[in-house]
């Protein structure tokens, strides 16, 4: 894995809000090494965003904001997560 990736994987893993830690470093683990640049770079973008912030938006309590309304939001999305639905 070469470091940008790497660097994106702990930054995903390491938020500061457990809920996030475990959405986006699930999300990171699976998919890093298979997402384009594009998607890595609108990744990168969404790990600047306060996890506060994230979070409503993934649970639907905020509305998504256009700029983040991307492929890679979509990914995390419908992001099949391990153990859902046991």
């Amino acid at each position: 894995m070469d470091d940008r990736r790497k660097r994106l994987k702990f930054q995903a893993n390491h938020r500061g809000m457990k809920e996030m830690d475990l959405i986006l470093g699930a999300f990171a683990d699976a998919t890093l090494p298979d997402l384009t640049d594009d998607q890595l770079d609108q990744f990168e973008t969404l790990l600047q965003c306060p996890d506060q912030d994230l979070f409503a938006w993934m649970i639907g309590k905020e509305p998504l904001p256009d700029e983040f309304n991307n492929e890679i939001m979509q990914m995390i999305q419908n992001f099949q997560f391990p153990g859902k639905g046991k």
